[in-house]
């Protein structure tokens, strides 16, 4: 392990709460009513993929700056929601600041536009990571493989040798597609397993020795490439 590529909501921070209410209030606004179904469905999603699932859901004509003026609402909500602070997920900042301590590379790998991450990163903190990736910077963003792909790239490995840390099934999708060992604590939903996986309850109480265990277990010494 040379590398670890942190998901942002739900799993650094419990932001998904605030995506929870940010999205009620969407709902509100075009007259409709989120089910628990709907809202999982979107949970760890890229704007342009849960805009779709909303304006389906609500039988909504797919019109392109429609949905381009909802996901910009809906983001100018959340951010308003972040500036009021972020709580950490459990054992997230203790994590960070191990490896930071033992000089490990980090990047964030979100689905969250840029704007709205640097909102999220002045509760973070920017000094953390070497590299930030988000669903806006990226051709396809998760649970396609490209903003794991981009981190990686930035940090000049190949995936194989980076340990993902993800929360939801279309992060450890994404993550997963691009070659990554995966760390899961679920949040909000259940997430599949899969060999290239291992799930954790939360990431209270592990360390860098744990996380380079799991790493370890995940990749086969073949996939590591120079």
């Amino acid at each position: 392990m040379r590398a670890v590529l942190w998901d942002m909501d739900g799993t650094l921070v419990d932001s998904e709460k605030l995506w929870d209410v940010a999205m009620y209030a969407l709902y509100d606004r075009l007259g409709g009513v989120l089910t628990p179904e709907v809202r999982a469905a979107t949970v760890g999603g890229c704007a342009e993929d849960t805009m779709r699932i909303v304006y389906d859901d609500l039988g909504l004509a797919p019109d392109p700056a429609a949905m381009a003026e909802s996901a910009r609402w809906m983001h100018d909500y959340t951010g308003r929601l972040f500036d009021a602070g972020l709580p950490w997920c459990d054992g997230a900042r203790e994590l960070l600041d191990a490896l930071a301590a033992a000089s490990v590379p980090m990047a964030l790998v979100t689905n969250t536009p840029r704007e709205l991450a640097e909102r999220a990163l002045n509760t973070i903190g920017r000094h953390y990571f070497s590299a930030v990736v988000c669903g806006d910077e990226v051709r396809r963003g998760k649970p396609a493989p490209d903003p794991y792909l981009r981190a990686a790239e930035l940090l000049e490995l190949d995936p194989p040798w980076c340990l993902a840390v993800e929360d939801s099934p279309t992060g450890a999708a994404a993550a997963d597609a691009a070659g990554c060992a995966v760390l899961v604590a679920p949040n909000a939903v259940p997430v599949p397993g899969g060999p290239r996986r291992r799930q954790v309850g939360s990431l209270a109480g592990l360390g860098l020795a744990d996380l380079r265990a799991i790493h370890a277990e995940l990749v086969e010494p073949a996939e590591h490439r120079a």
